[in-house]
């Protein structure tokens, strides 16, 4: 049984509540989680323990995903959670970076719609509506001026007029689907928002990393292939990608971060739709 090391009391009392081994070192998030690779029953799997209202509500989510299209929730007890491990080898970031950009799309596309199929039992009351996830950018385009205002602009028209309404993951990315080997691409770590289902891909062509996002013509490339495996409006799905990038900019000023990545995403979009 594991003996906790100090840095690692706060995984203490879910050891003896859900008779769990260690199995691999503790490690914390950017956003102070706590983790620990653990068996449970033999089973490998994942404690996380939140550090935040945002990442409990996600804990929510996750047991509402019930393992459809997300990695299985096997214990869940605010604010701790234990997920089954996914430890495949494949990763969706180093496709896109290798020459498979398309795939990964495509695989993200697929793991999207287990998301968001309906399910019968009650949605988590923990849901965040998605225009409170843009409630800085107003005050960021009054200030900044810019670009930030095409995406204010773009934002709420959007959220003016909402279409297609679905449980949202909220921070849906290659980072964030893993190889759950036999069980197919795994979803891990949502927010937890509800809102229109174009907003769930604004975010891939942010990702995996600068470097890919702003190669010429790849945001417009995966915005197609989005819209063709999605069934999304192209048009629309750029208005989303730059009210996206321009609030995902004012969260990285506001954190410390460069925002010059996010502007730069949000340029090529509203250049696109000719804004």
């Amino acid at each position: 049984m594991y003996a906790p090391r100090m840095s690692d009391a706060v995984f203490e009392p879910w050891f003896s509540r859900w008779r769990l081994v260690a199995d691999g070192k503790a490690f914390e998030t950017k956003l102070g989680n706590r983790l620990l690779p653990v068996r449970s029953e033999g089973v490998p799997a994942i404690l996380k323990i939140a550090a935040s209202e945002e990442e409990r509500k996600g804990a929510a989510l996750m047991s509402w995903y019930a393992g459809e299209g997300a990695a299985k929730v096997l214990a869940h007890e605010d604010p701790a959670i234990l997920l089954e491990r996914c430890d495949g080898a494949r990763s969706l970031a180093a496709m896109a970076r290798d020459g498979r950009d398309d795939e990964a799309t495509r695989i993200l596309c697929a793991t999207a719609a287990l998301l968001h199929a309906s399910r019968d039992r009650p949605l988590p009351k923990t849901l965040v509506p998605l225009p409170i996830w843009f409630r800085q950018l107003a005050p960021a385009a009054a200030l900044h001026g810019g670009v930030f205002v095409k995406s204010d602009v773009a934002a709420r028209a959007l959220l003016a007029e909402p279409r297609d309404l679905v449980v949202l993951h909220g921070d849906f990315h290659h980072d964030n689907v893993l190889d759950g080997g036999e069980r197919g691409w795994l979803a891990i770590d949502p927010k937890g928002l509800i809102g229109e289902r174009h907003f769930e891909f604004a975010n891939i062509v942010r990702n995996p990393d600068v470097a890919t996002a702003l190669a010429p013509g790849r945001l417009q490339r995966q915005a197609q292939i989005v819209s063709d495996e999605a069934g999304l409006e192209y048009a629309r799905l750029l208005k989303w990608i730059l009210a996206y990038a321009g609030v995902g900019a004012v969260w990285s000023m506001e954190s410390g971060h460069d925002p010059k990545a996010g502007m730069q995403i949000a340029e090529i979009a509203a250049a696109e739709l000719q804004v």
